[in-house]
């Protein structure tokens, strides 16, 4: 009788740790997914629903707060900017990092080490020591309120992460595979096109979620180089238009959903590989 107790105090121990961690996540998931809900339920309610409601569901829902918001400032004009600045940003910054990448990784030349610990060492200078500077720099080149000056400036920002990602998930591809190509008369950019390219798609891809997501949501230096009111992003937009309309929060909301949910489908649309491209090389040599 006694091996039978002890099995049972473990098999109780085993379920109490399992209850404890599910219980812990299930916490954690509210605690995460309560601000959306509140986000959601408030841009469906009136302004007298919401004095009187504020966290209760919405009734009656109103989906009017959405073309009040959409006809409250210029926001199709923002969302096109946002639109353009995030895909030329994170399509430059990761087509660029690919081939430092590669090159750091599989082309070792004398000094590659030290320029790449130099580009890594850029992650830890926050971007806001360097607003002055490059604002005076982008006056004298008139490239304020411009596309390419602030598709530019997000490349350079993002460029340290990115290189620093695809270089450690490059080092994990064997390097037998530059070799067997090589011999078959392959040269580096078919070996990078045609076989690193489609091995690190999961990388790829989570380095593309990762950096839309910040560009998207960056707020600062859209302010600051982008003061044109047609060439400002939806985040600062979204803030001006916020200010116009602090009274009316319902409508204030319906615009903030509006400026999340891309990103949110963005998410959604490629979970499965962005899942894959965080755990991707962990178990490797």
């Amino acid at each position: 009788m006694k091996p039978m107790t002890r099995i049972t105090h473990l098999d109780f121990e085993r379920v109490a740790q399992k209850t404890v961690k599910q219980l812990l996540l299930i916490i954690v998931t509210f605690i995460a997914l309560y601000p959306l809900y509140w986000l959601v339920a408030t841009s469906l309610k009136s302004q007298s629903d919401y004095l009187y409601n504020k966290f209760g569901l919405p009734w009656p829902i109103l989906m009017g707060n959405f073309l009040t918001a959409l006809r409250g400032g210029r926001f199709l004009r923002w969302f096109l900017n946002s639109t353009i600045i995030t895909i030329g940003s994170t399509l430059a910054g990761t087509t660029i990092a690919c081939f430092a990448a590669f090159a750091f990784a599989k082309m070792p030349f004398r000094g590659s080490n030290a320029i790449l610990n130099f580009v890594i060492s850029l992650m830890v200078v926050p971007p806001v020591v360097m607003i002055v500077p490059l604002f005076i720099l982008y006056a004298q080149l008139q490239f304020t309120s411009t596309y390419q000056g602030i598709i530019i400036l997000y490349v350079g920002l993002t460029m340290p992460f990115s290189v620093y990602m695809l270089t450690n998930f490059f080092k994990t591809i064997p390097h037998d595979i530059v070799d067997s190509a090589m011999i078959d008369g392959c040269n580096y950019f078919g070996i990078l096109w045609r076989i690193y390219i489609p091995l690190s798609a999961p990388a790829l891809v989570t380095l593309i979620i990762v950096n839309a997501l910040w560009i998207w949501n960056e707020l600062l230096l859209a302010l600051v180089f982008l003061p044109r009111d047609d060439m400002r992003t939806l985040m600062v937009g979204i803030t001006a238009f916020k200010s116009k309309l602090n009274l009316d929060i319902p409508v204030t909301m319906a615009g903030l959903l509006m400026t999340t949910l891309p990103m949110i489908i963005l998410y959604i649309v490629f979970q499965r590989f962005f899942i894959r491209g965080l755990t991707a090389g962990a178990t490797k040599g």
